[in-house]
């Protein structure tokens, strides 16, 4: 299995460039939601990937498309 893919993000925020990366959060559920976390770990806005914060599953489209096709796929 590849690594989460990650990239620079320029945030407003915390007014500087930061990483961010596709994850999955973990859910006794078993409904396992992906999200973006950001390498800015003193951001009040820490994994909420609500505004105002600027990260949203958009930034990561090809990829979350591409997880969803493999899922479907192993059906």
């Amino acid at each position: 299995m590849s690594s989460p893919p990650s990239k620079p993000f320029r945030c407003e925020v915390v007014s500087e460039t930061v990483t961010i990366a596709l994850r999955r959060r973990t859910s006794l559920d078993e409904n396992n939601p992906l999200f973006v976390r950001c390498s800015e770990l003193d951001c009040q806005y820490i994994d909420a990937n609500e505004p105002p914060c600027p990260l949203t599953l958009d930034l990561f489209a090809d990829e979350v498309r591409e997880r969803q096709r493999r899922r479907e796929e192993s059906r």
